[in-house]
């Protein structure tokens, strides 16, 4: 019997040992929409959802498409300023994508780099302050559970994708797929957004905090990831004729009604966004055998609706 009862106490020591050193989620009770994506899309609320600013928001024109392009005045608020004058003018009407590089980046501006012969800035700025980063006061992450490589932590603002230093009281853009920053040379404040540059392939998560990122592409990425590939160095085109045309570029909130896209954006500050991160932080389509509990911020689409079809969101990919 007392041999018994020491058995029974130290399985009893060793259980209560397990349960202490266990990872916090595994105590966690699974989240109220636990399910697929679509699934949560299908479930989701109107209030889920938000229309597009139209005074931050770019209908960018090709022959084959149109890339809508959502604006992050919040993080770099002197290039969005630019950009939009810049688009006020007509800066990039009849210009090109320039280049096209493989697993990274598509970039347009002025092949005749914006002289002014060439091309004028009107009321937008020749220079404006570099804006790699913000301060993190007033920022409402809302966090991404797992660990990030590149930054203490990372999460959602508005749509955005970002990443904070609370120890340096920073917060910045990252370098996701979509993500649309401004071009610059050597010097830090070398940008003013007349050439602009989106991310088509592999997150390329080092140039964070070292170009000014002014916001991410909310539709037409297809159109983008699908150009040919550029034959000369870094993706750039050799020949006039190899380039893209660049139709128009417009603020929404000048484009008549009648040509707008209609288009709504999950928010990402409710329950339902986080009912999402966990769909996809581990699968549960009939497909997965595996969930993998871990995601980072660059994996987590931003679903778009057109609401007057019956509200069908997008799907996921």
């Amino acid at each position: 019997m007392e041999r018994t009862a020491k058995r029974q106490l130290f399985a009893a020591t060793v259980a209560a040992a397990l349960a202490l050193h266990a990872p916090a989620n595994a105590q966690e009770p699974p989240p109220a929409k636990a399910g697929t994506m679509q699934r949560v899309l299908d479930d989701s609320k109107p209030s889920d959802w938000r229309a597009l600013d139209p005074d931050n928001t770019l209908y960018v024109e090709l022959a084959n498409g149109r890339v809508i392009i959502e604006l992050a005045p919040a993080f770099a608020p002197a290039h969005v300023a630019n950009i939009r004058e810049l688009a006020r003018g007509k800066y990039w009407d009849g210009l090109a994508i320039l280049r096209s590089h493989d697993n990274y980046v598509v970039q347009w501006g002025d092949p005749e780099g914006g002289t002014p012969k060439t091309r004028t800035l009107g009321k937008a700025r020749k220079q404006v302050p570099a804006e790699f980063a913000r301060g993190a006061d007033g920022v409402a992450l809302r966090a991404v559970p797992d660990r990030d490589g590149w930054a203490p932590e990372t999460g959602f603002v508005q749509g955005f994708a970002v990443a904070r230093d609370p120890k340096e009281g920073k917060a910045w853009l990252t370098h996701c797929y979509g993500s649309v920053g401004a071009g610059r040379d050597n010097p830090a404040d070398s940008s003013n957004g007349t050439e602009l540059y989106v991310v088509i392939g592999q997150s390329p998560r080092h140039l964070d905090r070292n170009i000014t990122l002014v916001g991410r592409v909310i539709s037409g990425m297809e159109i983008l990831s699908a150009i040919p590939r550029g034959t000369g160095a870094l993706g750039f085109f050799e020949k006039p004729e190899q380039r893209v045309e660049i139709e128009s570029i417009r603020l929404l909130a000048e484009v008549p009604a009648r040509e707008q896209t209609s288009l709504e954006v999950l928010r990402t500050d409710t329950a339902t966004w986080d009912a999402l991160v966990e769909s996809r932080r581990n699968r549960r389509d009939d497909w997965y055998l595996r969930p993998a509990g871990h995601i980072n911020v660059c994996n987590l689409p931003l679903p778009t609706r057109v609401p007057d079809a019956g509200n069908t969101a997008a799907k996921p990919k």
